[in-house]
């Protein structure tokens, strides 16, 4: 642990765990409270299924195109430095996002996304660099494990917050945001302290140079892993959107809070699993390998299988319910590896653009799937299958930790 770490005691650590969570927790409610409420605001503001999908891919792909940026800025002056000021847009954009909902307003609305995938840009990703800052070993690990299941928790929540406020009225989601930051806002600023550069910054040249390095000494597997990761959330988010859309219409008819609870229950086996793999691992290289191969294998078996029983609803859910807890084994895992993969004064922009490639894959997610269901509905599931075998190929040949994980 750090010097900082070192002195307080386990249960003194539960307060920094709880306001690092906050981070990823408000992050996965711009895109997750969302989902169960597009079929909403397509009829309300007479949209194509392309101009609804963008609702959730301009977010994701203003996010990506900015976090490798954030990380250099967060290396050079500070996490926090950068946190504090991404909740405050994240949180203004939010107000936009709701005006433009309330009037009508589609270009104004997906203006406020933009600006939103910008400021969203500053906090998980930057949050992840701060727990390797702040902790080592089994306690790092830990951490990352929970900074996951809360990321995995705010997915298995935000549905059915976004369902309940719906009930109120369908643009009361898009004004939730503000107050979520808030709330963040505080738990950062008064709960976490930061740990002082020991370093001079690097200026950008040099800086840039030390990146390049990194992936030239360990570009053989972190590249395969910040492929996993993105192909995993791009199958993740893409088929929430798909589910999110075929309850509503016949047989199911699914619709409201009902939907939200529906959705939540995939996410759910992933939250769970994602806290339990974090707990466990320690550093453990040997372990952390099986479970990403256990992880991916589940993934493939259980979405291989969805290409013939797509059609039947409960099984359906099951078996994403199954893919998606080898998500919450696959994850943890590879935040692990990544974070520890370079030193404190590079591990901002390296986790950022680990960050930018899963935020690339869930902004995929949603228009592919769309495209993908006016062809077949099998091709969707035949998709997600190779990609799924693609993942597990990639880490069996290539992400071969140390027994010991730095």
């Amino acid at each position: 642990m750090s010097k900082q770490a070192k002195q307080q005691t386990a249960g003194s650590l539960w307060p920094q765990y709880a306001a690092l969570a906050t981070v990823p927790l408000v992050l996965v409610l711009g895109n997750s409270m969302l989902v169960p409420i597009l079929p909403d605001v397509k009829r309300h503001l007479h949209l194509t299924q392309l101009q609804t999908s963008l609702i959730i891919t301009l977010f994701s792909v203003a996010a990506g195109l900015i976090i490798p940026l954030a990380g250099y800025l967060s290396d050079r002056f500070g996490r926090k430095k950068v946190i504090i000021p991404s909740l405050i847009l994240y949180g203004a954009a939010g107000i936009v996002t709701g005006l433009g909902a309330l009037w009508g307003s589609y270009p104004i609305l997906i203006a406020g996304r933009a600006i939103q995938g910008i400021g969203a840009a500053g906090t998980a990703p930057i949050a992840m660099a701060l727990v390797g800052d702040l902790y080592q070993d089994a306690t790092e690990s830990q951490a990352l494990g929970l900074i996951e299941a809360a990321n995995g928790a705010g997915k298995v929540l935000s549905p059915v917050i976004g369902s309940l406020l719906a009930l109120w009225t369908w643009t009361a989601p898009f004004f939730a945001f503000p107050i979520f930051c808030v709330l963040a806002l505080l738990a950062v600023m008064f709960l976490i302290s930061e740990p002082k550069h020991q370093q001079q910054p690097t200026a950008l040249k040099p800086y840039l140079a030390k990146i390049r390095a990194i992936f030239r000494e360990q570009g053989k597997w972190l590249i395969p892993s910040f492929i996993a990761g993105s192909l995993a959330l791009f199958i993740l988010f893409g088929v929430l959107f798909y589910l999110s859309n075929i309850l509503e219409e016949a047989p199911y008819f699914i619709k409201g809070v009902r939907k939200g609870f529906v959705l939540a229950i995939p996410l759910l086996g992933m939250v769970v699993t994602a806290y339990i793999t974090g707990t466990l691992i320690k550093k453990n290289g040997i372990l952390i390998r099986w479970l990403m191969i256990i992880g991916l294998g589940l993934m493939a078996a259980s979405l291989g299988l969805t290409i013939f029983l797509f059609r039947n609803v409960y099984l359906f859910i099951g078996f994403i319910t199954l893919s998606s807890i080898g998500t919450g084994l696959l994850l943890p895992c590879l935040n692990t590896m990544i974070t520890g993969a370079v030193n404190k004064s590079e591990r901002g922009m390296i986790t950022s653009l680990y960050s930018s490639l899963r935020f690339l894959g869930v902004a995929a997610g949603p228009p592919l799937f769309s495209w993908m269901m006016d062809i077949s509905h099998r091709v969707i599931f035949i998709t997600v299958t190779v990609l799924s075998v693609i993942c597990l190929l990639l880490i069996i040949c290539f992400v071969k930790p140390d027994k010991k994980v730095k």
